[in-house]
């Protein structure tokens, strides 16, 4: 990575700025990713754990995988990459992340605002009237139960679900406005959130993919790093850091 590669004449402390992330960016921290060869659709089946009627015909198998799932991602640490872009948000003050993770890891480490377009694992709504649950009721138990008797469910979006539309509003109007968009660990193949990086770039942002695999996105990019979150974005701060201040 070269410095001449980033025009850093062109931005400010004041410069909008973007941070999409993607499984990626988890994955640093030891969580497993989906769609590689050795991730979770390659063990399980979607639909029987990440859908409306998956959960309907077995509530108790879905709700022991998310238990499960919830209990990995509390015990992961952010990574390198995650306390990076804390310390670029303290360097860009008007930036934003917006993730397609559900692991809550980015709020640990320090990133606002975060736009979670997936929910959150952390978090319980109820199946019958989608009425967010009390933050202080126990997640550990199994079958827990909305005020109305429905049964509550993780928080997070399932195949055939929409992303919550105000969720995906903040996302593009931040990606609208942006000067800078970083996507960081994501494939861009689902749709819409792929749609982000590529409005990024059609608005005039400058967009740097990092990835340590190429991705449909990776040839459009302004600028395309095969690595991973943690070196590439430590060492663009630095970069960044050096032209700003």
């Amino acid at each position: 990575m070269s410095d001449s590669q980033i025009p850093f004449d062109k931005f400010t402390r004041n410069s909008p700025v973007v941070f999409f992330t993607g499984a990626g960016i988890s994955a640093e921290s030891g969580l497993a990713t989906f769609r590689d060869p050795h991730g979770h659709w390659s063990k399980y089946d979607p639909m029987k754990l990440a859908s409306a009627d998956g959960f309907r015909q077995d509530p108790e198998l879905v709700l022991e995988w998310y238990a499960a799932r919830r209990k990995q991602a509390a015990a992961a640490k952010p990574n390198a990459g995650h306390r990076a872009i804390t310390k670029f948000q303290k360097l860009f003050p008007n930036s934003a992340v917006i993730t397609q993770n559900v692991d809550g890891l980015h709020a640990r480490a320090g990133n606002d605002p975060v736009w979670e377009l997936h929910g959150n694992i952390h978090r319980q709504k109820c199946f019958s009237c989608g009425s967010a649950a009390d933050s202080g009721r126990d997640v550990s138990l199994r079958m827990n139960y909305c005020d109305c008797g429905g049964l509550l469910r993780p928080d997070v979006v399932w195949f055939g679900e929409s992303l919550p539309l105000e969720v995906l509003n903040h996302a593009f109007d931040a990606t609208s406005r942006c000067e800078i968009f970083f996507s960081i660990g994501t494939s861009t193949q689902i749709y819409p959130a792929a749609q982000l990086p590529y409005e990024a770039q059609n608005r005039g942002a400058f967009v740097i993919e990092i990835n340590p695999e190429t991705t449909p996105f990776s040839s459009q990019a302004d600028l395309s790093l095969r690595a991973k979150s943690g070196i590439a974005l430590s060492k663009m701060y630095e970069e960044f850091h050096a032209a700003l201040l």
